[in-house]
């Protein structure tokens, strides 16, 4: 299930919560940025989990990739698709030819 590696940088980013009080909190947070993880125990539970400022952006990116996966996926479920209509279908009807879309110039301002 876990290979050495993995358990090794397991076991060294665990660090006591007393070297904080001894003074070390800026190694500490170099270890973080180092390493990207420190996990802090205290009464030999962990207490905290020490993380770099851009792990915790991607993690709060894939909870947020993964809230709008399950939105999505939730209206396609609720979807009726017997009014669906293709986007050729809806062109045509609407007069409007994809030659002329392309020709067109846009401005972005």
């Amino acid at each position: 299930m876990f290979d050495h590696t993995t358990v090794k940088n397991l076991l060294n980013s665990i660090i006591p919560i007393t070297r904080f009080n001894k003074g070390e909190a800026n190694k500490i947070f170099e270890e973080v940025h180092q390493d990207g993880i420190k996990i802090v125990v205290k009464n030999n539970k962990p207490a905290c989990v020490l993380i770099s400022p851009e792990e915790y952006n991607e993690i709060v990116e894939m909870i947020e990739n993964y809230n709008l996966l399950m939105e999505a996926e939730k209206r396609l479920s609720s979807t009726d698709f017997t009014n669906v209509k293709s986007h050729s279908l809806v062109m045509e009807s609407l007069g409007i030819d994809t030659k002329e879309l392309l020709d067109i110039e846009v401005e972005i301002e």
